[in-house]
Order: C-alpha cells, then structure tokens, then sequence
C-alpha cells in the first residue's frame, strides 16, 4: 500500500486542486485560485518527480504521508521548521521552478552551486549533491506528468501512489 495517494483535480478553468491522503485515511487539501491554480499544479507534478526520482523519503510529499498538512508549509510553520532533508527536495524543485520561467536550463554544477550559497547564506547545512543524470531522469519524469495532467479533462482526476517502500535509494 502507498503511503500517500496523490490527487489533482483539473478545474474548468484548468486550474488544480490537490488532495492527499494518507494510509490511515485522513487526508489534506488545497484548492488555490487563479494563477496560483496554475502555478500549483506544475510544481506539485516536479515535487512528485524529484521525490521520486531522488528517492526523497522527506520531502513535500513524504511530510504528508508522515501527518503534516499542506497548511503546515509556511508561516507561521506549526510543525516547526522543514527537516534539512526536505531542503533538497525544495531546493531542487524551486530551480526546476525557475527554469520553466526563465526557459533557461540549469546544469547539476549550477544547482549544486545554488544550493551551496543558500545554504550559506542561511547559516544551513543543506546535503546536496545532484548529477546530471540524476536531472536528466527528473526532467524525463516531470515531462511525463505534465504529458499525463494535459490529457486530464476538467472535472477529472490525476491519482498517482507516492509509495516510499519502492524507492531505491
């Protein structure tokens, strides 16, 4: 059984909703309006490929198998702060992020480097250490679910099963 069932709806508008819920059947949801329902919708796809991918056991998706809530990703951050292992995962989506905005590509060296100064500059040790395979099979990922929520009609549903027990890593 996956730990956490992961599911976008496609409004009309083509904005997405996100739910999650978690082997004990609780769950936790957004609905974002406007741009942010465009927004989301991309960057939990590269979320689900770089966890996946990556075999990130703490990322975005593992905190919410593991009971937080995705109101519990920001301030005033009742959990407390993220692990530093989710930091990768975050860190990692956030350029992907950038690049689908800019239409720049980064290389593993530039990422790497990135993280570096971040984790510099916020006083963090962040373990990062991203090859270029390991960005070529995230962008492969990525690619197939932004191909598999195109073809998601307004009113359905995408569900993918974010199971940690696969992960090879």
């Amino acid at each position: 059984m996956a730990d956490l069932i992961v599911r976008m709806k496609k409004h009309p508008d083509g904005a997405a909703s996100l739910m999650c819920v978690r082997t004990d059947g609780t769950n936790t949801w957004q609905t974002p309006k406007g741009a942010q329902g465009f927004f989301f919708a991309q960057h939990d796809l590269t979320h689900y490929a770089v966890e996946t991918v990556l075999g990130c056991r703490q990322g975005f998706y593992g905190l919410l198998a593991d009971g937080w809530n995705i109101t519990d990703f920001g301030a005033p951050w009742p959990k407390g702060p993220m692990p530093a292992a989710a930091l990768v995962p975050e860190l990692i989506v956030g350029f992907l992020d950038m690049e689908r905005a800019s239409g720049q590509r980064w290389t593993a060296a530039e990422c790497n480097e990135k993280a570096r100064l971040y984790a510099e500059s916020n006083g963090t040790a962040i373990p990062f250490a991203l090859s270029d395979e390991d960005l070529i099979q995230i962008r492969k990922k990525r690619s197939e679910l932004f191909a598999q929520w195109d073809e998601v009609a307004p009113g359905a549903t995408l569900e993918l099963a974010f199971d940690r027990a696969v992960f090879a890593r």
